[in-house]
């Protein structure tokens, strides 16, 4: 399945009357950097911008959560985003903020969604056109709709341990997942879900920051003893690189994938929920 476009593609596609692009960039891991700014600075020609820093739901307990139906709605009617237009999405961010954004907008609805592979970084070392300022779009009718199928709670995944319904794909560093490292977030416990499966989400790209091709994908899985044609749950520290997994097991024909949105981060802050160390 194709939801990733090209840098070339984009280019050739950039005055189609029906494309929307949009920044989704949101710098996680780096704080001094602001995502809004840098957008009004340079951003690829048309792209009106998502603000994933405020797309999310202020009620939820843990941070980041995905946002509420009637907030996404909103954003998309904001920006003028509705599934008559083909959307791409892109980033200039190290976790790939762009396919959070992907797997949001599927989730909420919306159809025709693409990441551009390589992202801002890519775009810009080929020296492609950038405009300044803002975009705004006429005011769509978007009405979203939920799948709730795409979604996994702390008591599904509790769940899933035990029924092996789908596999857990985990998506941090290696180091994190084997409670080698500490978590990098204070008061969350080490380690993993029992019985889920360590593919570092850095696996997945290039060094030049492209998602890798489809043989390669495979034999990485593969590597990892992941069954690709078997149902997923995917999870990472805070349901952002995630995200990344679930688009690479869509390449390869699975589209049965849900997002543990609470990941590590909700887990690991649960003491009564159970912890493994190591690599199994």
């Amino acid at each position: 399945m194709t939801d990733l476009v090209s840098t070339d593609w984009l280019a050739d596609q950039l005055d189609a009357p029906d494309i929307c692009i949009v920044d989704a960039t949101r710098h996680h891991f780096e704080p001094e950097r602001d995502s809004a700014a840098e957008y009004a600075a340079g951003h690829i020609p048309g792209a009106v911008f998502l603000d994933l820093l405020t797309l999310v739901d202020p009620e939820a307990e843990t941070d980041n959560t995905l946002p509420t139906v009637a907030q996404f709605e909103q954003r998309m009617r904001q920006l003028g985003i509705d599934n008559s237009k083909r959307i791409v999405i892109y980033d200039d961010s190290v976790v790939k903020t762009a396919m959070r954004a992907w797997f949001m907008f599927r989730l909420f609805g919306l159809e025709q969604v693409y990441v551009l592979d390589g992202g801002l970084a890519r775009w810009k070392a080929e020296d492609r056109p950038l405009e300044s300022g803002e975009v705004s779009r006429p005011e769509s009718s978007f009405v979203a709709s939920f799948d709730p199928t795409r979604l996994y709670a702390k008591g599904d995944v509790l769940a899933n341990i035990d029924t092996r319904e789908r596999l857990h794909v985990d998506g941090r560093g290696s180091q994190h997942f084997t409670g080698e490292d500490d978590d990098p977030t204070p008061g969350i416990a080490p380690g993993h879900v029992p019985g889920s499966i360590n593919v570092p989400f850095w696996d997945l790209f290039t060094e030049e920051g492209l998602m890798k091709s489809d043989d390669q994908l495979r034999a990485l899985f593969a590597e990892h003893g992941v069954d690709t044609a078997r149902p997923a749950v995917v999870s990472c520290g805070g349901g952002v690189v995630a995200c990344a997994l679930a688009l690479a097991l869509r390449r390869l024909g699975n589209d049965k994938v849900a997002l543990y949105d609470g990941s590590w981060t909700e887990w690991g802050a649960d003491p009564a929920l159970p912890k493994a160390l190591g690599s199994n």
